[in-house]
């Protein structure tokens, strides 16, 4: 359940693939993400399991992960996280439209995070049904908070700001454009866009410390006379 309506009938209309595929010659395993996260009886879904088998077919092999998703279960997100982040090869994950969130979970797993034109994610509040009494709804927010803690812990991992400030974004459910989550550390670069060039530094001097240089300077240098004009009474001297 999202708070912000706006996008949800484009979130609905994500299409369901799940796909595997290796390529022997580079050793790179190619795992297409799209549509809801977790089981169902309709196989509508995909859920840890289907990671979990991936990843064992893959071996050593380095991984990327194409990601459009507008999440689903919280629990089978968290799985698939630190099922990926125990993978031995090397893990990017491509956020080609939505990672919204219990897929913004599995993005935190990437070693490299990209963040395709255009795309978003998505970090909220965890939700459920409670049917019972009001001893039972306390109970399952009790729950709810220690979730938010784990993932909290998860997205930390990755963002550069502190855990107080993800927490705020979490609770007022926040949307992240591709530049957003870069600057906030939870996405590592946007696709397609150059390398900031590094800008050398510059060492700024004092007028005191300036002085100080150029007459350690003309300290260094020897005088050298010139030789004497006829009608010259001046001596004059050059600093080589």
């Amino acid at each position: 359940m999202y708070k912000n309506q706006k996008y949800v009938e484009q979130l609905k209309n994500i299409p369901q693939e799940f796909k595997v595929e290796h390529d022997e010659e580079s050793n790179v395993t190619e795992i297409t993400i799209y549509g809801v996260i977790g089981d169902s009886w309709f196989s509508d879904s995909f859920s840890a399991s289907d990671i979990d088998n991936a990843l064992k077919s893959a071996g050593g092999n380095d991984v990327v992960i194409n990601l459009n998703s507008p999440g689903g279960d919280a629990f089978d997100g968290i799985a698939i996280y630190n099922r990926l982040k125990r993978h031995k090869g090397k893990v990017t994950i491509n956020v080609d439209g939505w990672a919204c969130s219990a897929a913004s979970i599995i993005a935190m797993a990437g070693d490299e995070v990209i963040m395709g034109l255009g795309s978003m994610m998505m970090i909220h509040e965890a939700s459920t049904i409670v049917w019972g009494t009001k001893t039972d709804m306390r109970k399952e927010a009790d729950v709810l908070d220690e979730l938010e803690n784990g993932i909290i812990n998860i997205y930390k991992t990755k963002a550069n700001i502190s855990q107080e400030e993800i927490r705020e974004k979490v609770d007022a459910e926040t949307w992240m454009s591709a530049n957003t989550a870069v600057e906030l550390g939870f996405a590592d670069k946007v696709e397609g866009e150059e390398e900031p060039e590094e800008v050398e530094e510059v060492e700024i001097r004092t007028d005191d410390e300036k002085e100080d240089i150029l007459n350690e300077l003309k300290n260094t240098l020897e005088p050298i006379e010139e030789p004497k004009n006829e009608g010259s009474f001046n001596l004059f001297k050059k600093w080589r």
